[in-house]
């Protein structure tokens, strides 16, 4: 074994990624959730339920907006100083800023300076997952051995599944044992405030693992570039964009984990469908998940990224469809098998491979950046899916179709996206992975050896 091979902490690494994304997505799903159910009543004023719906929906959708700006300066510092110094101030972040909402006044305290301190608030959380998961996800391909770099990366997203269990498994029993009242009067901020265990148990583990042997190498050889952005946009357009348009998938994710959880659950639309079913469909549809995104990621390790990515695009634009139908006609059952096979099977294969399906259009020295500003500069469309959702909606039940075609039609960007890209990079060694020049072909990597 080499000396470059035996510096890897794939395990570590993977821990460390887990528990971030954890945080990162326990943080946007109580806030989402919060958005949903709380948020329209306790911050915004009383007399119009739906633009008050619609106005919580957007300042979830805020952070979306801040996360394409934190990914510029957050890229630059992963790929100029390190990966370790990223993954260490996002956890910190999100961390406070997520225990500050926990934190404010509402808007029948202090009027209209409550929904402003929400909207800064979310706009830190914003700025910290701009670089959380691209971080993450370079330490943890970084760290892996070459065979099995799906795997490893594979748990930044499991870690996102577990944010998503934990943040109704918290959700559910207070609205089961609490009265709307005190849902509303303090009962909400204690999931806000619970994610402080989380950081603290995040940044121990994070603090004690070492630099990935790429970034080291190329920083002892003085190959870091001087400006990471400027070489990324110069020399890596076209991964940027692939990447871009590709993070269209995770539409599905917030239709799921917000949209749907008002639509169902709502008086404005009279489906009638409890709150508790929608809790615990997330709770078991991310089980699901968390079970299967190591299978697909080591199925994309053995026959290709690509396969099993676009496989589960096509599949979520067909079950978004099928499932927001079932909760139109309120259909309980069908909707809960639905939405466990949307959210946790079928969703679950791009989940389990873009983060090294990303990682493998860049080369080290812009591995960081590349992903921070194709994913955050997708996902904001994603981030306002909710408020796009409710605008189709119109608050009227009959329109759920029209988004459940928008959802669809973003499924199939993504899978045109990612059909554009090369093919076969599993195969290449992380030390060999080099990105596309403007004269390379569109298909096929170069292999740039250090």
């Amino acid at each position: 074994m080499s000396t470059h091979e035996s510096t890897r902490t794939p395990g570590k690494a993977a821990l460390a990624a887990w528990f971030g994304s954890a945080l990162e997505y326990y943080d946007f799903a109580i806030y989402g959730t919060a958005a949903a159910l709380v948020f329209p009543d306790i911050f915004f004023p009383e007399g119009n339920r739906t633009a008050a719906t619609v106005a919580a929906f957007a300042t979830f959708g805020v952070a979306y907006v801040a996360r394409p700006v934190g990914s510029f300066f957050l890229g630059h510092v992963g790929d100029k100083l390190g990966r370790k110094k990223v993954m260490i101030g996002t956890i910190l972040l999100m961390g406070v800023s997520t225990f500050l909402v926990g934190c404010l006044p509402t808007y029948g305290t202090v009027g209209i300076l409550a929904p402003i301190l929400l909207v800064l608030l979310r706009i830190l959380q914003g700025l910290s997952a701009a670089g959380e998961q691209a971080g993450a996800n370079s330490m943890s391909f970084e760290h892996a051995p070459d065979d099995r770099r799906g795997f490893f990366t594979s748990f930044t997203l499991s870690g996102t599944q577990g944010g998503q269990i934990l943040a109704p498994a918290v959700f559910l029993p207070l609205a089961a044992v609490l009265s709307d009242d005190q849902l509303q009067s303090w009962g909400w901020r204690i999931p806000f405030w619970i994610s402080a265990v989380v950081v603290v148990a995040g940044l121990v583990i994070r603090r004690r693992l070492d630099e990935t042997p790429e970034f080291r190498a190329e920083s002892q050889s003085d190959e870091t570039p001087r400006a990471p952005l400027a070489c990324l946009l110069q020399d890596h357009w076209r991964g940027v964009l692939r990447v871009f348009f590709a993070a269209f998938i995770a539409t599905v994710n917030t239709m799921f984990a917000v949209f749907a959880l008002n639509f169902a659950t709502s008086d404005d639309y009279g489906i009638g469908i409890s709150k508790d079913t929608m809790l615990w469909l997330a709770i078991v549809a991310n089980l699901v998940a968390i079970a299967v995104i190591p299978l697909w990621a080591t199925l994309s390790d053995r026959i290709g990224r690509k396969p099993v990515f676009v496989t589960g695009l096509l599949g979520s634009a067909v079950l978004v469809v099928a499932f927001l139908g079932a909760i139109a006609h309120g259909q309980v059952v069908l909707m809960f098998v639905l939405g466990v096979a949307l959210a946790g099977v079928v969703y679950s294969m791009p989940n389990a491979v873009w983060p090294a399906t990303y990682a493998e259009y860049f080369p080290t020295s812009v591995r960081l950046s590349g992903m921070a500003v194709g994913t955050q500069f997708g996902f904001a469309l994603a981030g306002f899916t909710p408020t796009i959702a409710g605008a189709l909606m119109g608050g009227d039940a009959d329109n759920w179709y029209k988004v459940a075609l928008f959802a669809a039609g973003a499924c199939v960007v993504s899978a045109i996206a990612v059909l554009t890209g090369p093919s076969g990079t599993h195969r290449i060694p992380t030390r060999e992975i080099g990105a596309r020049t403007p004269a390379a072909s569109p298909t096929a990597p170069v292999a740039v050896h250090a």
